[in-house]
């Protein structure tokens, strides 16, 4: 018996045993993750998707793919050119178990992509930063006395003179 899932913007055929290279998702290495978004089952076919069907893998490793290389060229007056390269991250996944209904009920994590925005967050106030170093700077600069913390108020007042 064999699936079809959806995941990172592609179609897969799996069956269990088999081993996946699929788009970076949010999960360690010895986890076990399910794929709800399910095209086919057995024959069982979705309109959509297949309610209730779930495929089951585990996270071996998260790897790179290979290296593309882009190259421009821009002719004539131009004379420049610009190379650069991309390394896709990965998520290396084992299929364990097609399930064709109950998935729903089961306590695995459901796969989520790593880019989704349901990731870790960063706490704290967005005003000051963009990352987490440069908050906890910012604040131990505010605390020191060395910069002074930015308000509503005196951003106005400092205008008006």
């Amino acid at each position: 018996m064999f699936a079809v899932l959806k995941t990172g913007g592609k179609q897969y055929r799996v069956q269990p045993g088999d081993v996946l290279r699929v788009e970076k998702l949010a999960a360690e290495a010895g986890e076990k993750v399910r794929f709800d978004q399910i095209l086919m089952i057995g024959s069982a076919i979705g309109a959509p998707l297949v309610q209730g069907a779930g495929v089951v893998a585990e996270v071996i490793d998260t790897i790179k793919a290979d290296k593309v290389i882009t190259y421009h060229k821009r002719r004539r007056k131009h004379s420049s050119q610009r190379t650069r390269g991309h390394r896709q991250q990965l998520t290396l996944l084992r299929v364990t178990d097609l399930l064709e209904s109950g998935a729903d009920s089961s306590a695995v994590k459901v796969a989520v992509g790593a880019r989704s925005g349901k990731g870790p967050h960063v706490q704290g106030d967005d005003r000051f930063a963009m990352n987490k170093t440069d908050q906890a700077e910012m604040s131990r600069r505010v605390a020191s006395g060395e910069a002074a913390e930015k308000s509503a108020e005196t951003a106005t007042t400092s205008q008006e003179n």
